[in-house]
């Protein structure tokens, strides 16, 4: 009877992740054959795609599964070759159980620009996902594109993969699959606020106002675990010390108003300049600006120095 009930319990499982692919298909999230989606049945054993089928025609037993490794112990159909990226997340997070990866337009869109997805313009956006971090690129399939994700998987479950798309993490299939709906939109919105001049920031206060309200709907938010006083909720990301040298997001097309505001001083604080500033003249204008500006990102804060997450002293730049 157990032994039934196991199976049954699987099969339900196979059929919600086709109704996930059906979604994810359904919403334009995952052209053709793309994007991937996993489940953790136990310990060592993983349900997965298969590669080289539509998300939205999947029948329950044209899924995988394999180990914690990747290797393929059962299925008729060959897995997703980026099953590496579930299986390192779920590695780092013994509380995962399901991850959805795919292509949603609008989101991808800022993961290939490069841009940080602002804060403190929707509540909804901050309960339910918060900080979003963004992975360097790296050549998809295996490990080391794979690896990008550990510096910020421990305190987030949305991660845009840069110039690839986004990964979301979460406790069941419908969970991992919602949080990818929910940056999408949350992405769209933001792009059509271009046209209307922009979005238009809340502060700090409001800001922290919303994350305390996390726990009370289980949600996790590594910020209240480092203390929200004296954070700059709205300007720095959360990850910013976790970046590397040579890959650091920084706002071009969604720059919060403190930062605006830091920009239009230094601007203004500058001597009268020519015209037509020469190069030495321009470079020095260019700096002073910078300048101005990073002092009002860093707030004084320091740097960890480890280019890792998971810890407090990796956040130094926003807390």
């Amino acid at each position: 009877m157990s032994v039934n009930g196991n199976f049954m319990g699987e099969w339900k499982l196979r059929e919600e992740m086709c109704e996930v692919g059906r979604r994810v298909y359904a919403k334009g999230f995952a052209a053709a054959n793309d994007g991937n989606i996993s489940y953790r049945l136990d310990e060592n054993r993983v349900l997965c795609t298969p590669t080289r089928v539509s998300k939205g025609f999947m029948k329950p037993d044209d899924l995988c599964i394999v180990d914690l490794d990747g290797n393929q112990v059962s299925g008729k159909r060959k897995r997703s070759s980026e099953i590496l990226l579930h299986l390192t997340i779920m590695k780092q997070r013994p509380d995962v159980r399901a991850v959805v990866h795919c292509h949603p337009p609008h989101a991808t869109a800022f993961a290939v620009a490069h841009e940080p997805i602002p804060k403190c313009t929707m509540p909804e956006f901050e309960v339910f996902l918060g900080e979003v971090a963004i992975t360097p690129y790296e050549t998809p399939g295996g490990q080391a594109f794979a690896d990008t994700v550990i510096p910020y998987i421990k305190d987030t479950d949305t991660i845009l993969l840069a110039n690839h798309g986004t990964v979301t993490a979460g406790s069941d299939l419908m969970d991992a699959y919602f949080k990818t709906e929910i940056i999408d939109a949350y992405c769209r919105i933001l792009i059509l606020t271009k046209s209307l001049g922009g979005p238009k920031y809340y502060n700090d206060a409001k800001a922290a106002e919303l994350i305390r309200l996390k726990p009370g709907i289980g949600v996790r938010d590594v910020r209240l675990e480092l203390g929200l006083e004296n954070c700059d909720l709205c300007g720095n990301s959360l990850f910013r010390e976790g970046y590397s040298e040579s890959f650091k997001p920084e706002p071009h097309a969604f720059i919060p108003d403190k930062f605006q505001q830091a920009v239009q001083q230094a601007a203004c604080a500058m001597p009268n300049q020519p015209a037509k500033a020469d190069g030495a003249e321009f470079e020095a204008m260019v700096q002073a600006i910078t300048d101005q500006v990073m002092r009002v990102m860093g707030g004084g804060a320091g740097s960890s120095g480890n280019g890792q997450a998971g810890g407090s002293g990796s956040y130094a730049g926003a807390c």
